[in-house]
């Protein structure tokens, strides 16, 4: 046990009693040091990995399953365990559509607050149907806003951060090059989930923030390159799995972006229905949940929310009337009309039509006139499972 002399706000010296147990290792050609520490009666662990080789201390963080976590200067750290900070973590979910960005606070409790919940439309699935590849131009947009939700990440002193990738990055055929090209440019590496992984984890966020545990249960999350499907009973998930109906690839096929005649909009919803013949004449379910972009925009609309509140969206129940109302208003407007739309996110414009066209086409396969409306996502299941108990 030793006195360490710690500076705190305000330009102080603060003497704090610190007690540090250290156990060593070997790790990939790396010492690596695992300590105890109590610093004035409260606990936590560090550790450290160290080496000439900068390219293997990397790969030792990496085997150790740290590679997210930022590396905390010791001072740093003891000021924060001893003020009582609570414990900050991120979470990036790099979509086909849009990168979305939370930042969880978590209390002594264990329980979580939001202290950013934001998504950037960046398009990364632009063309992607056509060529099976992802261009310069979206990779620029993507990597950007990374960049930059990185950057905040580490201004507001998180401990580690998490990054996914769905169904763009699952099916591009220069996937490896655009990651290794984010990486390069954001040091952040991106996880490539699967479509069962990523329904998987959406059930855990839906159940969680809902509280639906009785009955049986549909959730469905539809984003820009495919839609993910998790059929569960009593808090038990029985099925899950990934379809590749997602927005982007019915407003490039059917023009949805701009006014759309009642024709194209009859074929493009029987294109839908099609795609997502594996969920046809299944029992219908107690509860139907829907989340990701299109709904939460929906939500907003039928809400008139000229500031997204999340805890309006979240349990809001939309029926079958409210959806097709909004399909007509989008059906007849073009993008830069849609934009004037009170509570439609200005970037979501182009394909909220296709958006609202799948939530639609889900509903009438599964039997229900209502759905319950999630604004908790992919990125919260990832926050609860990577950095909860």
């Amino acid at each position: 046990e030793f006195i360490n002399e710690l500076a705190v706000p305000g330009g102080r010296i603060r003497a704090i009693s610190v007690h540090k147990r250290r156990t060593r290792y070997s790790v990939g050609g790396c010492m690596a040091e695992l300590s105890e520490v109590v610093a004035d009666g409260k606990p936590t662990r560090t550790v450290a990995v160290e080496s000439e080789d900068a390219a293997a201390v990397v790969a030792a963080v990496r085997s150790l399953e740290m590679g997210g976590y930022l590396n905390t200067s010791y001072p740093r750290g003891l000021a924060a365990l001893i003020e009582g900070k609570p414990s900050r973590y991120a979470v990036i979910d790099v979509g086909t559509n849009s990168v979305k960005f939370h930042i969880g606070e978590r209390d002594r409790d264990g329980k979580w607050r939001a202290v950013v919940d934001r998504a950037e439309m960046t398009r990364l699935g632009e063309g992607l149907e056509q060529h099976n590849v992802i261009g310069d131009a979206a990779l620029e947009r993507t990597t950007a806003a990374i960049a930059g939700m990185v950057d905040e990440a580490k201004r507001r002193e998180v401990l580690a951060i998490a990054a996914v990738g769905t169904a763009g990055l699952r099916i591009a055929s220069n996937r490896d090059a655009v990651l290794a090209s984010i990486e390069a440019r954001t040091g952040l590496r991106i996880e490539v989930i699967s479509g069962d992984e990523e329904g998987r984890l959406a059930y855990v966020a839906a159940t969680s923030g809902l509280g639906l545990s009785a009955g049986s249960l549909v959730v469905f999350d539809t984003g820009g390159g495919s839609s993910q499907f998790t059929f569960g009973h009593d808090s038990s998930v029985d099925e899950r799995f990934s379809v590749n109906v997602g927005a982007v690839r019915y407003t490039e096929r059917y023009k949805l972006d701009s006014v759309v005649s009642a024709e194209v909009l009859r074929e493009a919803m029987a294109a839908i229905a099609a795609d997502l013949s594996r969920i046809e004449g299944r029992p219908v379910p107690d509860a139907l949940v829907a989340m990701g972009g299109a709904v939460t925009n929906i939500t907003a609309v039928s809400h008139r929310l000229a500031t997204y509140d999340p805890a309006i969206v979240q349990g809001t129940v939309l029926d079958r009337a409210e959806i097709d109302r909004q399909i007509e208003l989008y059906r007849s407007r073009d993008a830069d009309g849609r934009r004037t739309i009170v509570g439609l996110q200005p970037k979501r414009a182009e394909v909220i039509l296709a958006g609202a066209c799948i939530v639609r086409t889900v509903m009438e396969k599964l039997g229900k006139q209502t759905l319950t409306v999630s604004d908790r996502g992919l990125r919260h299941g990832v926050l609860a499972e990577r950095f909860g108990d």
